[in-house]
């Protein structure tokens, strides 16, 4: 049996636009789409002139495009672009290991599609490949082991995925790429200690700069382990892990796509409250849930996200805002909608607001529920009552966005980032990716005015 490491290795090396079937085209064409608006999105983040400032210094160069923001150097707009696609928390969600897959693979992929004026449909194996290979070392994670020890998955597994993108596009074989993996894997890093701070989110970027560092060195011969997934001393599965499952790892590769497993956000708050805003849209269109009528509102979660989001009643700004299960269910329902334009501060900080997210909500764990259900009760002064649930979160792979939805949400987040002609422009070449001739068109006009210039 071929050790788990080397399998992924040459699945990815040798894996051509031609051997990928249609509708996962179409699904990472999706994805990509969507990773575009999250970085244009991420400009209105509250760190990104921190990351910015610190990716700048990596070198003093404009080579490499930043989406949304003109120029840095490749480690540094690589950076940045995986900062910037997680930035407002609306990025995609593998959520068998809950890990955010796009921010670690996209920006690697176009810094060296760019480099190298590499054609459209090299470009969409190359997605393909590092989205799939995540998700995929991440399937061999024991993941109740894995959280029980801690770990956080951006961070241990995207540098493989990254790596995957960069070594595609550079013609590794498998050789080359395993040598890649066991320098990701080196590489892999990231606890739930950093859990309710802007670190989560840093270790996405972090994960996408070691993976493009890892290919770049294994493409000079460095010598590395090729068996890193499952050595006994050290292997991530043995020490992360407690052994993992690495047969899940390869288990119908290359005929099961576990990339179409990955979820996607409409709404820009954290992946476990999309199950309360599907509920809440449910609820949104019913007569008589006048906000200034509003009792009560009870919200049951399964016990993970209640872990994660119950406990932010009162929350202090923007960030703890995005994770508040409180808030985002007071907002909606004043609002009927959730846009990047309730988590500032002059909405976050309205006193009526703050007032109903800490007395007017209750979040409470419901042991009958499952990863991704949700309930809401909302009873009224007038002792009316109406009830919502989500099985299925708007996004996942059961509810899926479609095409049309993403490019809706792409419009909204580059309306004040990209000239106004161009914005459509972007969503027909990726739509048309196989046929793109060279991705620095693509580049060009993500880079905005500077990029256009």
């Amino acid at each position: 049996m071929t050790e788990a490491t080397m399998a992924l290795a040459e699945f990815a090396s040798g894996l051509r636009v031609g051997d990928v079937p249609r509708a996962v085209r179409e699904s990472t064409k999706i994805l990509l789409l969507d990773a575009l608006a999250c970085a244009l999105a991420g400009h209105r983040g509250e760190e990104t002139a921190q990351v910015t400032g610190m990716a700048s210094s990596l070198a003093q160069s404009d080579e490499s495009t930043v989406i949304g923001g003109g120029g840095l150097s490749l480690a540094g707009a690589t950076l940045l672009n995986g900062y910037l696609i997680t930035a407002v928390t609306m990025c995609d969600v593998y959520r068998p290991t809950l890990t955010h897959i796009t921010p670690e693979v996209v920006p690697p992929a176009l810094a060296i599609a760019e480099r190298d004026h590499v054609a459209g449909g090299e470009l969409l194996a190359a997605l393909v490949a590092g989205l799939e290979i995540t998700a995929r070392v991440g399937l061999g994670l024991d993941y109740a082991e894995f959280r029980g020890r801690g770990w956080h998955g951006p961070g241990v597994i995207g540098p493989f995925g990254a790596a995957a993108a960069v070594g595609r596009l550079r013609g590794f074989d498998g050789d080359c790429m395993a040598r890649a993996f066991g320098l990701a894997g080196s590489q892999s890093a990231g606890t739930f200690a950093a859990w309710g701070t802007p670190t989560v989110k840093w270790h996405q970027c972090r994960a996408a700069l070691s993976g493009l560092m890892a290919a770049l060195l294994a493409e000079r011969d460095f010598i590395a382990t090729r068996e890193f997934l499952t050595a006994r001393d050290g292997g991530l599965y043995a020490t992360w892990a407690g052994g993992g499952t690495p047969e899940l790892a390869t288990r119908d590769l290359g005929q099961h796509w576990e990339l179409q497993q990955i979820s996607l956000r409409l709404w820009p708050a954290a992946t476990a409250l999309q199950e309360v805003l599907t509920a809440l849209s449910g609820l949104a269109a019913r007569d008589g849930i006048a906000f200034d009528d509003i009792a009560r509102v009870e919200v049951a979660l399964s016990r993970t996200p209640f872990d994660m989001h119950g406990g932010f009643g009162t929350y202090e700004a923007k960030f703890e805002a995005l994770l508040s299960a409180h808030y985002v269910a007071a907002v909606f329902l004043r609002d009927g909608t959730l846009t990047l334009d309730q988590f500032e501060p002059a909405c976050y900080d309205d006193p009526v607001l703050r007032a109903f997210a800490a007395e007017q909500v209750e979040v409470r764990p419901e042991p009958g529920l499952a990863a991704g259900e949700a309930t809401i009760e909302i009873k009224m002064r007038n002792g009316a009552a109406f009830n919502g649930r989500c099985d299925h979160p708007l996004g996942t792979p059961e509810n899926p966005l479609s095409y049309t939805q993403v490019a809706d949400k792409f419009r909204a987040c580059a309306a004040d980032m990209l000239p106004s002609g161009r914005i459509e422009e972007v969503a027909a070449m990726v739509a048309e990716l196989e046929t793109l001739a060279d991705a620095r068109e693509l580049l060009a006009i993500l880079g905005g005015p500077a990029g256009l210039a």
